[in-house]
């Protein structure tokens, strides 16, 4: 492996970690459910549920949507956890 084989491998192993630290503004639930090692589906349920604040969002697939979590109500989970279950 020569030289500038070597340097692009290492640029591209610098990309993967600068996007793994990146802070955004919202996140999908599959990237919540990547930073915290939880299933998809559990956080979805958990929006659904009302357990973490989201916004719901339009999925451009007729009725169906999806959710968006804002970084601070991130940052709120991880300090304190879930929201308490809401009884009907």
């Amino acid at each position: 492996m020569n030289l500038e084989e070597r340097l692009e491998k290492i640029e591209a192993m610098l990309v993967v970690l600068v996007e793994r630290q990146q802070v955004r503004e919202w996140y999908t639930t599959q990237q919540v459910a990547q930073l915290l090692g939880k299933a998809e589906f559990t956080v979805r349920e958990w929006c659904r549920n009302g357990r973490i604040k989201a916004e719901r969002k339009g999925s451009g697939r007729g009725a169906y949507f999806s959710y968006a979590i804002h970084h601070g109500e991130l940052l709120r989970f991880q300090r304190e956890g879930l929201l308490p279950l809401k009884r009907a």
